[in-house]
Order: structure tokens, then C-alpha cells, then sequence
């Protein structure tokens, strides 16, 4: 364990990543290729991230709910767009028991299909609307290229599923999830993010209306954090989700879906964390202080494990603490390991603390020091979380900010996206063939066109294509996206 073990990000900050993922211990390689396998340390992030997002999902007044991983492969058929979206990325199961089965399943890649086919037998009248679940699940996509936590064949998401009256009620769900997941990721992921709509060419596979949460991390690529899908009733019909309303008449339902995933584990190493290793906003942190006593012989190894513990104590509650009392590391290699693991306080004591009654407390992201009473401990770990929290949050903040360009000049777009050095703020005419010009030069892809509310810049004044000329009602976020 140690630094030295940590490509710096300048360097190589795909390799980085890759490095504080292996030394941090969350993740490693499955022997099912594109596959991965979530250590502890990683997963008790995902329970984090779980937690606090469904509580948010619940006070929405959503239920949990769970589906079948295989969905029969005429369903998929149903929906044109959609089968045609995922195709490439489909896993077949052809075989069951020995038999060859009469019809092939597919293991979902997303659950449209299998849960409005359950809807169609659920609605019936008005009074059973809106429907509102949401499922915890994992879902398999068959990708060519892949990357631990931000594409994997297999991973681990939620997704939730709504039916509704009317088309008006649907867009209001679905914007409401996409402030949901905006109030996750800047709240407790300390992430700040551009809410926005996809354009249609990069719209979900069936839907009418697609938004989403894009993020810049710390190389000044952009990553979707969460996406949030007005479904229209292109799915209701042909899995017939109908009501009848009040006048006796029957409709069809107006759905939606949005779900994030695993991938978010992905943008908190990117965002937040630095050469030494994984630093976590202390809202998702698993354990929220490590204390290292320090001794040199049995008789102060006994006195600083009593403060350890009495600190441990007065912290019950607060936080999660865990005592490192390992016999055979040293206190600095110790030191170096809570820091690559995110912990995001460090609290020190030796036997001169002890005979002080005082602790050293270190945070993480800064490494700053502090001396205190040890009874001053319970009241002060809060604060610095706080302002950990906070601070991050900022620090990416203005990263992201002063690595946004408003550009109106095609040659230099190009130039800046050569360069790597971030978003792109630029007129767009809405003509698909032009979007894909753009992304075939230079890689960069309308990350969504932003909604006033959360901008900044403003998009919305009126200008000329950056490529055409043609008139642009508005700017759009332009990236390139992991």
C-alpha cells in the first residue's frame, strides 16, 4: 500500500483511475470478461448511494417492487425504437434445463417491457393511477469496450417505472426524478451537474422526451450521471397499459422511466479523489472516521487503545469509527492506507496526546491538521464532515466552471476539443446530419441543452449554428463523454 502504487493523474489519469480503484480496494476484474466484481469497499458505497436515494425515491411517494431478469424476446420486438436501440448489446438465453426453449429470453437490459407488461393487468381505472414503482436490480448490456464501474456488461442500478393520465402529469414525473437525482448528485456526491434534455439522436431507445444529469470530471470529460425518460405511449401500446377515465371512456397510460447506477461510484473517484488515492464526500462515506493510536511499547500501546476507545465511544451516533489497533503496521503505512480508501477524517493518538487529553484530527481531501481536547472531538467531526462536504462540492464546482468556454467559432471548438480542456457552450441548428459532423471530427456530443433553471451560463439567447450558420435558438453543452 502507498502512493507509490498510484499512477499521478497527470500522467495517466485513465491508468489513475484504474490505480485507486485496485488500491482503494473496490472493484476487480471478473473472469467473466466486461464483468466485474464489487469488493466490500465498493459495495458499502453502492449501499450508501442506495440509502440515501431511495429515501428520496420513497418521499416521492414511490414503492419498491421487483421483476423478472428475463423478458421474453418477442416483448422487445414490440417496441421498434427500442428493440432497435438495444440490439447489439443484447444477451440471449436460448436454452433451459437441457431443452432448447420455445421462445428465446432476453436478460434485461432495461425493464420497459416485462414491467408494462405487468401494468396492462394492474390498470384498470383512472383510480389506479399514477402508478408509481421502482426497482433495485442489475441488468446486463453486452459492451465491446468496458471500464470498472462506468461500463460494464453487467451492473447494478435502479430504475423506476410510472404510468400516468395524462401526457402533462408524465413530463412533470419526469422532471420531478431529474431534480431528484440533481439534489442527490450535488447533495451528497458533491457533484455539481448541468441538468438538461438529450437531443433525439441521443434520446433513450423509445422515448419521447429524454433528460439528463452531466457532470465534468476531473480530465474534462463529461459523464452522465442519471438520466430521466418521458416515454409518451409508446410503450402502453403495444403492451396495452390502458384506464378507463371518468367519463367511461378508455386511454392509454403515459409513461415514464429513469434510473442511475454503479456508474455513479465512477464519477465520485473522478470528480473528488487525488494522487493518494480515493476521497469521498462524507455524506456516502461507509466509515466516517479511522482512529490510529500510536505506541512504541505494551504499557502505552494499553493507554492509547483506552482513549482510542473512549473516542470511539463519544462518537456513537455521529459516525462510523473504526480503531486501527493492528499489531504489525506501522502507524505512517496505516495513515497511508486510510487515506487511498477515502476515509474522510483521520483521528491520531499517541501517548503525548494522551497525557494531554488531547487528538489529532486530519481530514482527508486537504490533509490539514488539528489538535483538540478529546472531548472536544464529538462536537468537532460534524463540523469538518460539513465542511468537507461543502468544499468539495465547491472545488468541483469551480473546476467545472472554469473549464466551460462559450464559443461560437467552429475552428476553434475544434481545436478546444483537441485539446481535452472541457464543456462547450455553443449555438447548435438542430440538424441531426450536423451533430453527427461534429462528433465525427471531433468526438464531442451535445451532452444535453440545458434548462435555464440550473445553468450558468445562461444558454438561452439566440445565435448562429457553430457550424451552418443557420439560426440557433439557444446554446447546448457539447463534451466529450466517457
Amino acid at each position: 500500500m502507498g502512493t507509490d502504487t498510484i499512477t499521478p493523474r497527470s500522467k495517466d489519469f485513465s491508468q489513475w483511475y484504474l490505480d485507486v480503484i485496485r488500491v482503494a480496494e473496490l472493484a476487480d476484474h471478473s473472469p467473466v470478461r466486461g464483468c466485474m466484481v464489487i469488493r466490500p469497499g465498493g459495495y458499502a458505497i453502492w449501499e450508501r448511494i442506495q440509502q440515501e436515494l431511495d429515501r428520496r425515491i420513497k418521499e416521492t411517494g414511490h414503492q419498491n417492487a421487483y421483476f423478472p431478469l428475463f423478458i421474453p424476446e418477442s416483448f422487445l420486438k414490440k417496441e421498434a425504437q427500442h428493440v432497435e436501440g438495444f440490439a447489439p448489446e443484447l444477451a440471449v438465453v436460448t436454452h433451459g434445463g437441457g431443452k432448447l426453449l420455445e421462445e428465446p429470453l432476453v436478460v434485461r437490459p432495461t425493464s420497459e417491457t416485462i414491467i408494462y407488461a405487468m401494468y396492462s393487468k394492474w390498470i384498470n381505472s383512472y383510480r389506479d393511477l399514477p402508478l408509481l414503482i421502482n426497482q433495485w436490480a442489475n441488468v446486463v448490456r453486452w459492451e465491446l469496450r468496458t471500464r470498472l464501474f462506468l461500463r460494464t456488461t453487467e451492473f447494478l442500478w435502479q430504475e423506476g417505472h410510472t404510468a400516468h393520465a395524462t401526457e402533462a402529469n408524465a413530463e412533470e414525473e419526469t422532471l420531478r426524478m431529474l431534480e431528484v437525482y440533481r439534489d442527490f448528485a450535488e447533495n451528497e456526491m458533491a457533484l455539481p451537474v448541468f441538468t438538461g434534455r438529450k437531443t433525439d439522436s441521443e434520446k433513450f431507445a423509445g422515448a419521447l422526451r429524454t433528460f439528463s444529469i452531466e457532470a465534468m470530471m476531473q480530465d474534462g470529460k463529461a459523464l452522465q450521471a442519471g438520466t430521466s425518460h418521458s416515454l409518451g405511449q409508446n410503450f402502453s401500446v403495444p403492451f396495452n397499459v390502458r384506464y378507463q377515465d371518468d367519463a367511461g371512456q378508455m386511454q392509454y397510460c403515459w409513461m415514464t422511466s429513469w434510473g442511475v447506477s454503479t456508474r455513479l461510484i465512477g464519477a465520485l473517484i473522478m470528480a473528488h479523489s487525488d494522487d493518494n488515492g480515493l476521497v469521498l464526500p462524507p455524506r456516502l462515506a461507509p466509515l466516517g472516521a479511522v482512529i490510529v493510536p500510536i505506541w512504541a511499547s505494551d504499557e502505552e500501546k494499553a493507554l492509547t487503545l483506552e482513549a482510542a476507545d473512549r473516542i470511539k465511544r463519544s462518537l456513537a451516533g455521529i459516525t462510523t469509527v473504526k480503531i486501527d489497533d493492528r499489531d504489525q503496521m506501522r502507524p505512517g503505512w496505516k495513515f497511508s492506507e486510510w487515506e487511498s480508501r477515502g476515509v474522510p477524517a483521520r483521528i491520531e493518538v499517541g501517548p503525548k496526546d494522551v497525557a494531554k487529553e488531547q487528538a489529532v484530527l486530519v481530514r482527508r481531501d486537504n490533509r490539514k491538521k488539528e489538535f483538540l481536547p478529546m472531548s472536544a472531538v464529538r462536537e468537532r467531526l460534524p463540523l469538518l464532515h460539513a465542511e468537507m462536504q461543502h468544499d468539495l462540492f465547491e472545488k468541483a464546482r469551480e473546476f467545472r466552471d472554469t473549464h466551460i468556454r462559450v464559443i461560437d467559432d467552429y475552428a476553434e471548438f475544434k481545436e478546444y476539443m483537441k485539446a481535452g480542456e472541457g464543456f462547450a457552450l455553443s449555438h447548435w441548428c438542430g440538424d441531426r446530419e450536423v451533430e453527427a459532423k461534429v462528433k465525427d471530427e471531433t468526438k464531442a456530443t451535445i451532452r444535453n441543452i440545458p434548462l435555464d433553471k440550473f445553468s450558468n451560463p445562461r444558454p438561452e439567447e439566440a445565435g448562429a449554428c457553430l457550424v451552418t450558420g443557420r439560426p440557433s435558438p439557444f446554446r447546448v453543452l457539447w463534451g466529450i463523454a466517457y
